[in-house]
């Protein structure tokens, strides 16, 4: 069991750390909504090898039965690997690689609030933009909440996965 998870979980962190570093060569420049829908489709593939990881333990290890909890066993120890890694390659991302974008997303956006919010709300919407960010300039919040979003998909994948995977073990034939 432990040689699947770490396997699958291992293709999850990869697949995340090169389409993350394809990001950065190819969009270094695009703006927050684009690299928002990245980062989730990002996500979103490093956790296709959910499915195949359950499949791989209910064909291969567990003599081709899986119960609902033993695939969500599986699938979620699977997901909790490339999730501990995009919570630290965001630290990465953040302090080492590209230590302006904290001071640029903030600068972006606080730009946005300016020119689409009503006179009036302009002040409190920057405030709560400002105390959004000194929370997230914390490398223990950045790691909390990128580590918490990872898992969440990759949970509502190994519930889908292991619905989809759920068989019940063949009763042999005595005579």
């Amino acid at each position: 069991m432990r040689g699947t998870i770490f396997r699958y979980g291992l293709y999850g962190a990869l697949v995340a750390l090169l389409l993350a570093i394809a990001q950065v060569i190819i969009f270094p420049k695009c703006n927050y909504q684009v690299q928002e829908v990245i980062g989730y489709l990002t996500i979103l593939l490093s956790m296709i090898f959910v499915f195949p990881g359950i499949r791989h333990y209910r064909n291969y290890i567990n003599n081709g039965a899986l119960s609902f909890g033993q695939g969500l066993k599986i699938g979620t120890f699977i997901v909790l690997i490339p999730s501990v890694f995009f919570g630290l390659f965001d630290i990465l991302y953040a302090k080492v690689i590209n230590p302006s974008w904290a001071t640029d997303y903030y600068n972006h956006y606080a730009e946005e609030i300016r020119k689409n919010t009503a006179p009036e709300k302009v002040q409190p919407a920057l405030e709560n933009l400002q105390s959004q960010m000194e929370m997230f300039s914390n490398p223990v919040m950045q790691f909390i909440i990128m580590f918490g979003t990872v898992f969440v998909i990759g949970f509502i994948v190994t519930i889908i996965s292991s619905l989809a995977l759920m068989r019940k073990q063949k009763l042999s034939a005595a005579y």
